[in-house]
Protein backbone atom coordinates (compact mmCIF):
# COMPACT_ATOMS: atom_id res chain seq x y z
CA UNK A 1 0.00 0.00 0.00
CA UNK A 2 1.53 3.13 -0.68
CA UNK A 3 0.33 6.43 1.52
CA UNK A 4 -0.82 9.33 -0.01
CA UNK A 5 0.95 12.61 1.50
CA UNK A 6 -1.80 14.65 3.10
CA UNK A 7 -1.83 18.39 1.01
CA UNK A 8 -0.62 21.43 3.08
CA UNK A 9 -1.86 24.37 3.11
CA UNK A 10 -0.16 27.74 3.22
CA UNK A 11 -1.69 29.83 5.49
CA UNK A 12 0.22 33.18 4.17
CA UNK A 13 -0.35 32.44 0.40
CA UNK A 14 -3.68 32.25 1.50
CA UNK A 15 -4.02 35.06 3.75
CA UNK A 16 -2.11 37.61 1.47
CA UNK A 17 -4.86 38.25 -1.13
CA UNK A 18 -7.49 38.96 2.11
CA UNK A 19 -4.94 41.39 3.33
CA UNK A 20 -4.59 43.11 0.07
CA UNK A 21 -8.35 43.64 -0.33
CA UNK A 22 -8.00 44.76 3.51
CA UNK A 23 -5.67 47.23 2.88
CA UNK A 24 -7.50 48.75 -0.79
CA UNK A 25 -10.76 48.88 1.09
CA UNK A 26 -9.00 51.18 4.15
CA UNK A 27 -7.53 53.31 1.91
CA UNK A 28 -10.45 53.59 -0.16
CA UNK A 29 -12.33 54.22 3.13
CA UNK A 30 -9.96 57.20 4.42
CA UNK A 31 -10.20 58.68 0.79
CA UNK A 32 -14.08 58.70 0.49
CA UNK A 33 -14.89 61.81 3.02
CA UNK A 34 -12.12 63.53 0.95
CA UNK A 35 -13.55 62.30 -2.32
CA UNK A 36 -17.41 63.23 -1.31
CA UNK A 37 -16.14 66.99 0.10
CA UNK A 38 -14.34 67.69 -3.39
CA UNK A 39 -17.34 66.38 -5.70
CA UNK A 40 -20.04 68.28 -3.88
CA UNK A 41 -18.37 71.37 -3.16
CA UNK A 42 -16.04 71.45 -6.50
CA UNK A 43 -17.20 69.09 -8.95
CA UNK A 44 -20.82 69.43 -8.99
CA UNK A 45 -21.31 73.26 -8.82
CA UNK A 46 -18.39 73.30 -11.34
CA UNK A 47 -20.50 70.77 -13.18
CA UNK A 48 -23.93 72.41 -12.73
CA UNK A 49 -22.21 76.26 -13.86
CA UNK A 50 -21.91 75.02 -17.54
CA UNK A 51 -25.53 74.60 -18.20
CA UNK A 52 -25.77 77.83 -16.05
CA UNK A 53 -23.72 79.68 -18.31
CA UNK A 54 -26.08 79.14 -21.25
CA UNK A 55 -28.83 81.16 -19.83
CA UNK A 56 -29.87 84.49 -18.38
CA UNK A 57 -30.47 83.33 -14.83
CA UNK A 58 -29.43 85.98 -12.41
CA UNK A 59 -29.51 85.57 -8.46
CA UNK A 60 -33.37 87.30 -8.08
CA UNK A 61 -36.00 84.74 -8.62
CA UNK A 62 -37.06 85.65 -12.69
CA UNK A 63 -38.23 83.01 -15.90
CA UNK A 64 -34.79 81.73 -17.13
CA UNK A 65 -34.24 81.42 -20.83
CA UNK A 66 -31.66 79.71 -23.00
CA UNK A 67 -29.09 81.74 -24.67
CA UNK A 68 -26.85 79.73 -25.91
CA UNK A 69 -23.33 81.21 -26.12
CA UNK A 70 -24.23 84.92 -25.56
CA UNK A 71 -22.92 85.12 -22.07
CA UNK A 72 -19.12 83.97 -23.66
CA UNK A 73 -19.51 86.02 -26.07
CA UNK A 74 -20.22 89.18 -23.62
CA UNK A 75 -17.26 88.08 -21.82
CA UNK A 76 -15.17 87.98 -24.43
CA UNK A 77 -15.86 91.50 -25.66
CA UNK A 78 -15.78 93.27 -22.66
CA UNK A 79 -12.54 95.41 -22.14
CA UNK A 80 -13.04 95.11 -18.64
CA UNK A 81 -12.49 90.91 -18.36
CA UNK A 82 -9.18 91.67 -20.39
CA UNK A 83 -7.92 94.45 -18.06
CA UNK A 84 -8.67 91.66 -15.62
CA UNK A 85 -6.65 88.74 -16.97
CA UNK A 86 -3.86 90.90 -18.10
CA UNK A 87 -3.85 92.06 -14.58
CA UNK A 88 -4.01 88.66 -12.62
CA UNK A 89 -1.13 87.86 -15.25
CA UNK A 90 0.64 90.68 -14.13
CA UNK A 91 0.50 89.35 -10.25
CA UNK A 92 1.03 85.73 -11.60
CA UNK A 93 4.72 86.89 -12.83
CA UNK A 94 5.34 88.90 -10.41
CA UNK A 95 4.65 86.79 -7.63
CA UNK A 96 4.80 82.89 -8.27
CA UNK A 97 9.21 83.61 -8.58
CA UNK A 98 8.82 86.11 -5.46
CA UNK A 99 7.04 83.46 -3.81
CA UNK A 100 8.77 80.31 -4.92
CA UNK A 101 12.32 81.66 -4.52
CA UNK A 102 11.48 83.17 -1.11
CA UNK A 103 10.15 79.45 0.20
CA UNK A 104 13.35 77.93 -1.43
CA UNK A 105 15.58 79.75 0.55
CA UNK A 106 13.52 79.17 3.89
CA UNK A 107 13.57 75.71 3.32
CA UNK A 108 17.53 75.71 2.95
CA UNK A 109 17.94 77.64 6.01
CA UNK A 110 15.87 75.56 8.08
CA UNK A 111 16.95 71.99 6.51
CA UNK A 112 20.40 72.89 8.19
CA UNK A 113 21.15 71.84 11.61
CA UNK A 114 20.85 74.87 13.38
CA UNK A 115 20.14 75.39 17.06
CA UNK A 116 16.00 75.93 17.61
CA UNK A 117 15.12 74.98 13.75
CA UNK A 118 11.68 73.49 14.79
CA UNK A 119 11.04 76.55 16.33
CA UNK A 120 11.54 78.45 13.32
CA UNK A 121 9.78 76.04 11.09
CA UNK A 122 6.75 77.02 13.01
CA UNK A 123 6.98 80.53 13.08
CA UNK A 124 7.84 80.90 9.22
CA UNK A 125 4.76 78.89 8.57
CA UNK A 126 2.56 80.96 11.00
CA UNK A 127 1.36 83.44 8.39
CA UNK A 128 0.41 80.48 5.63
CA UNK A 129 -1.99 79.37 8.97
CA UNK A 130 -3.10 82.73 9.65
CA UNK A 131 -6.49 84.33 7.95
CA UNK A 132 -6.08 86.55 4.77
CA UNK A 133 -8.63 88.76 6.10
CA UNK A 134 -6.41 88.93 9.24
CA UNK A 135 -3.42 88.99 7.10
CA UNK A 136 -4.88 92.07 4.65
CA UNK A 137 -5.79 94.40 7.98
CA UNK A 138 -1.73 94.35 9.18
CA UNK A 139 -0.54 95.05 5.94
CA UNK A 140 -3.20 97.12 5.30
CA UNK A 141 -2.09 99.11 7.96
CA UNK A 142 1.46 99.14 6.87
CA UNK A 143 0.60 100.47 4.08
CA UNK A 144 -1.38 103.45 5.71
CA UNK A 145 -0.67 106.51 3.62
CA UNK A 146 0.78 108.90 4.59
CA UNK A 147 1.94 107.97 7.38
CA UNK A 148 1.76 104.14 7.52
CA UNK A 149 4.88 101.98 8.89
CA UNK A 150 6.23 101.83 5.52
CA UNK A 151 6.13 105.22 4.42
CA UNK A 152 8.28 105.84 7.61
CA UNK A 153 10.66 103.26 6.51
CA UNK A 154 11.26 104.33 3.00
CA UNK A 155 11.80 108.34 4.69
CA UNK A 156 14.29 107.20 6.98
CA UNK A 157 15.99 105.07 4.69
CA UNK A 158 15.84 107.93 2.11
CA UNK A 159 16.49 110.28 4.46
CA UNK A 160 13.42 112.63 3.28
CA UNK A 161 14.22 112.83 0.44
CA UNK A 162 11.44 110.08 -1.27
CA UNK A 163 7.86 111.28 -0.60
CA UNK A 164 5.08 108.91 1.23
CA UNK A 165 3.95 106.86 -1.14
CA UNK A 166 0.27 106.01 -1.58
CA UNK A 167 0.91 102.21 -1.71
CA UNK A 168 -3.00 101.38 -2.82
CA UNK A 169 -4.02 104.38 -3.83
CA UNK A 170 -1.38 104.48 -6.88
CA UNK A 171 -2.15 102.41 -10.13
CA UNK A 172 1.52 101.88 -10.39
CA UNK A 173 2.24 100.70 -6.47
CA UNK A 174 -1.42 99.25 -6.37
CA UNK A 175 -0.63 95.61 -7.32
CA UNK A 176 3.24 95.26 -6.46
CA UNK A 177 1.61 96.21 -3.08
CA UNK A 178 -0.72 92.94 -3.15
CA UNK A 179 2.28 91.02 -4.32
CA UNK A 180 4.63 91.77 -1.38
CA UNK A 181 1.63 90.92 0.90
CA UNK A 182 0.23 87.40 -1.09
CA UNK A 183 3.93 86.59 -1.42
CA UNK A 184 4.52 86.57 2.61
CA UNK A 185 1.11 85.28 3.29
CA UNK A 186 1.65 81.97 1.70
CA UNK A 187 5.02 81.42 1.05
CA UNK A 188 4.69 78.91 3.94
CA UNK A 189 3.30 76.15 1.77
CA UNK A 190 5.73 76.41 -0.93
CA UNK A 191 8.23 75.98 1.91
CA UNK A 192 7.61 72.62 3.23
CA UNK A 193 7.05 71.36 0.02
CA UNK A 194 10.30 71.91 -0.82
CA UNK A 195 11.83 70.86 3.11
CA UNK A 196 10.19 67.83 1.96
CA UNK A 197 11.68 67.63 -1.36
CA UNK A 198 15.05 68.52 0.07
CA UNK A 199 14.89 65.83 2.98
CA UNK A 200 14.32 63.34 -0.28
CA UNK A 201 18.01 63.92 -1.70
CA UNK A 202 20.19 61.42 -0.54
CA UNK A 203 22.78 62.65 1.69
CA UNK A 204 25.41 60.12 -0.40
CA UNK A 205 25.54 62.96 -3.16
CA UNK A 206 26.43 66.18 -1.05
CA UNK A 207 29.12 63.62 0.70
CA UNK A 208 30.45 62.95 -2.96
CA UNK A 209 30.15 66.23 -3.95
CA UNK A 210 32.10 67.27 -0.84
CA UNK A 211 35.16 64.73 -1.58
CA UNK A 212 35.30 66.03 -5.03
CA UNK A 213 35.61 69.27 -3.81
CA UNK A 214 32.61 71.05 -4.81
CA UNK A 215 31.45 74.56 -3.30
CA UNK A 216 28.42 75.02 -1.52
CA UNK A 217 26.96 76.97 -5.09
CA UNK A 218 28.10 73.57 -6.82
CA UNK A 219 26.96 71.56 -4.64
CA UNK A 220 23.41 73.40 -5.10
CA UNK A 221 23.54 73.54 -8.68
CA UNK A 222 24.68 70.09 -9.54
CA UNK A 223 22.90 68.51 -6.61
CA UNK A 224 20.10 70.38 -4.95
CA UNK A 225 18.41 71.87 -8.02
CA UNK A 226 17.99 68.74 -9.95
CA UNK A 227 16.96 66.79 -7.18
CA UNK A 228 14.10 69.53 -6.35
CA UNK A 229 13.24 69.36 -10.03
CA UNK A 230 9.38 67.14 -9.70
CA UNK A 231 9.45 69.92 -6.56
CA UNK A 232 9.86 72.90 -8.86
CA UNK A 233 7.29 71.54 -11.36
CA UNK A 234 4.78 70.98 -8.80
CA UNK A 235 5.24 73.79 -6.44
CA UNK A 236 5.30 75.90 -9.77
CA UNK A 237 2.42 74.79 -10.87
CA UNK A 238 0.34 74.97 -7.98
CA UNK A 239 1.27 78.78 -7.55
CA UNK A 240 0.24 79.91 -11.15
CA UNK A 241 -3.06 77.97 -10.18
CA UNK A 242 -3.27 79.85 -6.79
CA UNK A 243 -2.13 83.53 -8.59
CA UNK A 244 -4.77 83.32 -10.93
CA UNK A 245 -7.67 83.03 -7.96
CA UNK A 246 -6.62 86.13 -6.39
CA UNK A 247 -9.74 87.45 -4.95
CA UNK A 248 -9.78 88.23 -1.09
CA UNK A 249 -6.59 90.40 -0.91
CA UNK A 250 -8.48 93.01 -3.62
CA UNK A 251 -11.73 92.85 -2.60
CA UNK A 252 -10.33 93.64 1.03
CA UNK A 253 -7.81 96.31 0.22
CA UNK A 254 -8.81 98.21 -3.44
CA UNK A 255 -12.31 96.55 -4.74
CA UNK A 256 -10.35 96.29 -8.10
CA UNK A 257 -9.27 99.99 -8.17
CA UNK A 258 -7.41 102.47 -8.67
CA UNK A 259 -8.86 102.93 -12.23
CA UNK A 260 -9.09 99.20 -12.48
CA UNK A 261 -5.41 98.44 -11.73
CA UNK A 262 -5.87 95.44 -9.22
CA UNK A 263 -9.17 93.98 -11.42
CA UNK A 264 -8.35 89.94 -11.25
CA UNK A 265 -10.52 87.61 -13.38
CA UNK A 266 -12.29 86.10 -9.84
CA UNK A 267 -13.22 89.96 -8.53
CA UNK A 268 -14.69 90.24 -12.00
CA UNK A 269 -16.91 87.33 -11.77
CA UNK A 270 -17.82 88.62 -8.17
CA UNK A 271 -18.77 91.79 -9.49
CA UNK A 272 -20.84 90.65 -12.27
CA UNK A 273 -22.22 87.68 -10.45
CA UNK A 274 -23.25 88.65 -6.71
CA UNK A 275 -23.20 92.73 -7.16
CA UNK A 276 -24.73 92.56 -10.77
CA UNK A 277 -27.06 89.64 -10.43
CA UNK A 278 -26.21 87.75 -13.40
CA UNK A 279 -25.62 84.27 -12.49
CA UNK A 280 -24.97 83.13 -16.14
CA UNK A 281 -22.84 85.86 -16.81
CA UNK A 282 -20.45 84.79 -13.64
CA UNK A 283 -20.84 81.43 -14.54
CA UNK A 284 -19.54 81.77 -17.87
CA UNK A 285 -16.64 83.30 -16.33
CA UNK A 286 -15.89 80.68 -14.18
CA UNK A 287 -16.18 78.63 -17.15
CA UNK A 288 -13.34 80.48 -18.96
CA UNK A 289 -11.17 80.87 -16.69
CA UNK A 290 -10.80 77.39 -15.69
CA UNK A 291 -10.12 76.74 -19.48
CA UNK A 292 -7.03 79.52 -19.28
CA UNK A 293 -5.73 77.78 -15.86
CA UNK A 294 -5.72 74.44 -17.54
CA UNK A 295 -4.04 75.27 -20.58
CA UNK A 296 -1.51 77.00 -18.55
CA UNK A 297 -0.47 74.28 -16.51
CA UNK A 298 -0.88 72.24 -18.86
CA UNK A 299 1.88 74.08 -21.11
CA UNK A 300 4.08 74.43 -17.83
CA UNK A 301 3.90 70.97 -17.68
CA UNK A 302 5.33 70.04 -20.91
CA UNK A 303 7.73 72.69 -21.24
CA UNK A 304 8.94 71.76 -17.60
CA UNK A 305 8.51 67.85 -18.33
CA UNK A 306 11.75 65.31 -17.81
CA UNK A 307 13.85 65.58 -21.50
CA UNK A 308 14.27 61.88 -20.93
Amino acid sequence: MTATAPTLTRPAESARPKRLIGARMQEFLMLLPACVVVGLFLLLPFILSFPMSLTNRRLIPRPVKFVGFDNYVDVLTDPVFWRALLNVSYFALLVVPLQCGFALAMALLINQKLPGRNFFRGALFLPAITSMAVVCVIWGTLFQFPTGPLNQIVGILTFGLAGPIDWLGNPASAMPAIVLLSAWQAYGFQMVVYLAGLQSIPGDLYEAARLDGASTWERFRFVTWPGLRQTNIFVLIITTIQAFKLFTQVNILTQGGPRNATETVVQYMYQVGFVGQKLGLASAVAIILFFIVLAISLVQRVVLRDPK
